[in-house]
């Protein structure tokens, strides 16, 4: 009896214990709650003035057209999360972008969109444009009746390559794809770095499998000059072009540092492959000894696969965002994944929101302070965890939230130094998913990230 009493009176006092220790070390929350971050990626909206026609490039495959799809919780416009964040957005009564920025203690957002405009310009705000429509040149109506999801994306990237062909002021497909690729790839690159983009995104996972294996360049020329006049390739031989031009595209993309981004999650679209979405597949195009010059960052980590990404982040020239998966995931499940990554190779991983408009009961302003203070809370979890197990110092994690929430992304996109995170910003607390940072620093026009 005297044992038991005395292991009750020992578990009793580490419960209580384990009740009074909070989840997040407090001088890690603060520092994690200071630092401005940089969202490697979202796709916020126009500021429209009133009357104006609806912002429909926010995204070159934007989803509204694809059939009912059921989406997980987190996501859902009637979850908890989303509903404090709308009200928390609404409250403060934000009226520009900016705004919606300094928020969610955002410093610099690259938005990945068809193009930027009013409300978003730099230094707040950087593009990344799309490259999907390079890499689909002929006729896609035989990969467009793969899926009822399918039917209407091909349709918009054909849409899209037709008007960087007239950016061009090139009329039609050039007879050989070296002429296709000179004429068009190169200087659609090119000029999107002229105009102010940092990176080039892929949203092949939408249209197809991501194993763009390694191409035969003489089958391609082949298929390209065959069908660039008319007709409609079979899909093993459009395949083959995809593959080849991938590759080109982002070995062109390397050549001009412009990193590649390339969506990779299981989430969207009822029809969405989940198996060709799995980051396995693009380890081929990885291991191109001719594309080491090439930076790859897959979006989303390939959640839920995350284990598949941290061994892809092995190789020399690739990075993983936790952009969506923010949104998606509790806290503690994204602080697991955060753990994990971070132990084997914090320099590849990077903060992103994924924020988007879903309409009036999910606007991209929600959506980044959701993900970010939920990002926060999972940085704050797993450090804190690190910190406890002795696994890393105090001095090291709070070098590691500013390596994710900032300076790995400086460093892989060239944003430059300065700006409010690296000049004082006041403490930003690390509140629950969706509800509002409750210490919000102020912001000058000159303290920013981007020169």
């Amino acid at each position: 009896m005297t044992i038991l009493s005395r292991s009750t009176t020992l578990v009793l006092g580490l419960s209580l214990t384990a009740c009074t220790t909070p989840a997040v070390d407090p001088s890690l929350e603060r520092s994690i709650g200071g630092i401005e971050a940089v969202d490697d990626h979202a796709h916020p909206t126009l500021q429209l003035a009133p009357g104006a026609k609806p912002d429909t490039e926010y995204d070159a495959l934007p989803l509204d057209a694809l059939p009912p799809m059921t989406l997980p919780a987190r996501l859902r416009a009637d979850h908890p999360d989303w509903i404090a964040a709308q009200r928390a957005v609404k409250a403060l009564a934000i009226k520009t972008p900016v705004e919606a920025l300094d928020n969610a203690g955002i410093d610099v957002m690259l938005s990945n969109r068809i193009a930027l405009g009013p409300g978003l310009t730099p230094p707040r705000f950087r593009w990344i444009s799309f490259v999907d429509a390079l890499m689909l040149p002929l006729d896609g109506r035989l990969e467009a009746a793969r899926t009822p999801d399918t039917r209407s994306l091909y349709a918009l990237e054909t849409k899209l390559l037709h008007r960087y062909m007239n950016d061009l002021g090139v009329a039609k497909l050039p007879a050989s794809l070296d002429e296709y690729v000179a004429a068009i790839v190169t200087p659609t690159l090119e000029r999107q770095k002229k105009l102010g983009a940092v990176a080039v995104k892929f949203e092949a996972a939408y249209l197809r499998a991501l194993d763009f294996d390694d191409p035969n360049a003489g089958v391609a020329h082949l298929v390209y000059s065959r069908f660039a006049s008319g007709g409609t390739p079979g899909r093993a031989e459009y395949k083959a072009l995809q593959d080849y031009l991938f590759r080109v595209i982002a070995r062109e993309a390397g050549r001009l540092g412009l990193p590649v981004q390339i969506h990779d999650t299981d989430i969207a679209g009822s029809f969405y492959s989940a198996k060709g979405s799995d980051p396995f597949l693009l380890e081929s195009a990885f291991n191109d000894s001719t594309l080491r010059a090439t930076k790859f960052v897959i979006v989303h980590g390939g959640w839920p696969l995350v284990t598949h990404t941290l061994t892809l982040l092995a190789k020399g020239n690739v990075y993983a965002d936790f952009s969506l998966t923010g949104m998606v995931a509790e806290p503690r499940q994204l602080a697991n994944t955060l753990r994990m990554w971070l132990n084997e190779y914090p320099d590849r991983v990077l903060f992103g929101t994924d924020a988007f408009a879903g309409g009036p009961d999910q606007t991209w302003e929600a959506g980044a302070l959701l993900a970010t203070n939920s990002a926060r809370r999972a940085l704050g979890l797993a450090l804190t965890r690190m910190l406890r197990d002795g696994v890393i110092t105090r001095e090291r994690a709070e070098q590691l939230a500013r390596m994710v929430m900032r300076e790995n992304a400086v460093a892989l996109y060239g944003l430059g130094t300065g700006g409010a995170a690296t000049t004082g910003a006041a403490a930003r607390s690390v509140p629950e998913p969706g509800m509002p940072a409750r210490s919000v620093p102020e912001r000058s026009a000159s303290a920013r990230s981007a020169p």
